[in-house]
């Protein structure tokens, strides 16, 4: 099966300010939002206590420029997952996973049972599993990403930045978004 029109999304993320290089990102979060590789392989390597907390999973509206990243219609449902990754014992990152509904029937149908297990396990195990991007982005509390990584965790910075990506896997993606939290470290 060949990727769907919609995965193009280099110019759709441009829209939308997520950006493939992110200019004055902090010192300390520098490598860790840029890195391509799996953020739960580092956060696991720096914290001798790792964990996932399990916060939401099922059907939901995707933010609207999900939508548009993945070329989904306005009003389409998603499985949704959201997660705390824990070291040692504080939340340092809100990821938050959307995959379009018709790829649950597809390579991706595991997912919905993954529960407290990091997604990063499976998505860099699976060679058939490709990364088609890397875009970062500075959130405040306009966007939903903020407003929810803050609704789980009780804090109100002024911005947190965020990286997201795109993998795809049988022409369906899956997008991942991580926002650092202000107790991430230097990974």
């Amino acid at each position: 099966m060949t990727a769907p029109r919609h995965l193009s999304l280099r110019h759709s993320h441009q829209r939308h300010h997520w950006l493939a290089h992110a200019f004055r990102t902090p010192r300390l979060l520098r490598k860790g939002l840029s890195d391509r590789g799996s953020l739960t392989r580092r956060l696991q390597a720096h914290y001798a206590d790792f964990s996932v907390q399990l916060l939401a999973r099922g059907l939901a509206r995707p933010f609207r420029d999900e939508i548009q990243a993945l070329g989904l219609r306005p009003g389409t449902w998603a499985y949704v997952r959201n997660v705390l990754l824990i070291g040692n014992g504080e939340a340092r990152v809100f990821a938050h996973s959307v995959l379009p509904r018709a790829a649950l029937r597809g390579g991706w149908n595991g997912i919905s049972r993954l529960g407290s297990k990091p997604l990063g396990a499976s998505l860099f195990s699976n060679p058939r599993i490709r990364r088609l991007g890397l875009t970062l982005r500075r959130i405040d509390a306009r966007h939903p990403l903020y407003r929810a990584a803050c609704s789980h965790t009780g804090i109100t910075p002024r911005y947190l930045w965020a990286r997201r990506s795109v993998f795809c896997l049988n022409g369906y993606p899956l997008m991942v978004s991580e926002v650092f939290l202000p107790a991430i470290d230097a990974l």
